[in-house]
């Protein structure tokens, strides 16, 4: 495998952070890799990236650094622990270096409140902020010896985009951009720099990102994989799991409310209505995809503060089994959030680093198990999602497992003095297309 790079927008938040400290860990032995997918079977067989091998960098437009965020985690949170903090200090300085200014273009007015570093945007439109976007790009690959950088959003939540149609074209968007006449927020301009650099982007929020078709198809175009939307890490991935179970058994879910608490940064940037619109979408939909006729399906999240980066679900579900009789089920959901977060973020960067081994681009759907809005995927059941990313799997091992034959047969045909040649090539794997 190559050497692989880890750009994260948003690199001084609770989420990045935690990738960053939890990755070195592994590297130094300081914790191992329970929470990560891509470390049980199937998936450990394919050839991925260590994550202990992986060089980051990021965006962010906060002050401060990756070590003053992980310091604040431990104190506060008690996630990661202050041990592992200070074994990986080092680390982190390292990666402190290589964080540069980012963009808040269009984000919303409690994302610009919260920014205390001058965004890219104060002196320059925004065909100049992708420029400098490529340009740190172009930067961390060459300095860091990189073959691959693959790119990571995990920023705040950004507003909604008003009128996503008007970029169902690559030249739609690539004029907007130009001009300088557009509502694209911050996530869509990093997956335009990403694409525009060959880089692999995903995206963890449910902001625009790579949503938008014009980026889609630049994606196709230029050969790069992508995935997203909104990582999928607790309340939702319950619901995923849960929701069949009613639909296999033929009961009527009446009502399914779910009461979300968190603090954070990212519980104070929800606070703002316009911000929480696709936070809240991606995870009804969750629902409403696997219990089409579900009666009434409502979420809210609240910020507490006091809460710092744990967060709690209540859910309350009303349903109706045989002979008319209404049950109910109720559950409560407490988790770190960036503790379940984190390990995602890299099983996501491992296996975009993969596909973009190879050779397929376009979205990712065998991914879908990591989102609540999957790019590109209607099916949410939880069980299917899995079924998909171990089809995948299988696929890419049969793939490796006919080129090392043929390679082998080539080996012998050369060693046998056969004049037939040298060893074969692996067959290609297929584009991905949306």
């Amino acid at each position: 495998m190559t050497d692989i790079g880890v750009w994260l927008v948003g690199a001084r938040g609770n989420i990045a952070t935690t990738a960053m400290v939890g990755a070195r860990a592994v590297a130094r032995g300081e914790t191992d890799e329970t929470g990560l997918v891509t470390a049980r079977e199937p998936y450990a067989d394919l050839d991925l990236p260590s994550v202990a091998s992986f060089d980051f960098g990021g965006h962010d437009v906060r002050e401060g650094s990756v070590l003053a965020s992980a310091r604040r985690l431990a104190e506060r949170s008690g996630t990661p622990d202050q041990s592992v903090v200070d074994a990986v200090t080092d680390d982190l300085r390292a990666i402190d270096d290589r964080v540069r200014r980012g963009t808040a273009l269009n984000c919303g007015e409690r994302i610009a409140e919260l920014a205390d570093v001058e965004p890219l945007e104060t002196d320059r439109g925004a065909a100049e902020v992708v420029e400098q976007l490529r340009e740190d790009l172009r930067t961390f690959r060459r300095e860091r010896g990189l073959d691959t950088v693959v790119v990571v959003n995990v920023a705040s939540t950004e507003p909604e985009v008003s009128d996503p149609e008007r970029f169902d074209t690559r030249d739609a968007v690539a004029s907007a951009v130009e001009s300088g006449e557009t509502d694209l927020p911050a996530s869509s301009l990093y997956a335009y720099a990403a694409f525009a650099e060959g880089c692999p982007y995903a995206n963890f929020t449910p902001s625009a990102g790579a949503s938008v078709e014009g980026l889609r198809e630049m994606a196709r175009e230029e050969g790069v994989p992508h995935a997203g939307d909104d990582g999928k890490t607790g309340e939702s991935l319950t619901k995923a799991a849960l929701a069949p179970m009613f639909a296999g058994r033929n009961l009527r879910v009446l009502s399914w409310e779910g009461h979300n608490i968190l603090g954070n940064t990212d519980g104070a940037v929800l606070e703002d209505e316009r911000n929480k619109a696709g936070k809240l979408a991606s995870k009804g939909d969750i629902l409403e995809g696997i219990l089409p006729d579900i009666g009434h399906n409502r979420v809210r999240i609240d910020y507490t503060p006091s809460l710092g980066d744990w967060k709690t679900a209540w859910d309350y579900v009303h349903f109706e089994g045989f002979l008319d009789t209404e049950m109910t089920m109720q559950f409560t959901w407490e988790g770190s959030d960036s503790a379940l977060a984190a390990p995602l973020v890299l099983d996501i960067a491992r296996l975009l680093a993969h596909a973009d081994e190879r050779g397929e681009a376009g979205v990712q759907r065998h991914l879908a198990s990591f989102f609540k809005a999957p790019l590109g995927v209607e099916e949410h059941d939880l069980s299917r999602q899995f079924e998909m990313l171990d089809d995948y799997v299988r696929e890419c091992l049969a793939d490796r497992k006919r080129g090392d034959a043929e390679t082998d047969r080539g080996n012998g045909a050369t060693e046998d003095g056969d004049a037939g040649g040298g060893p074969a090539t692996p067959e290609a794997a297929p584009e991905t297309t949306d």
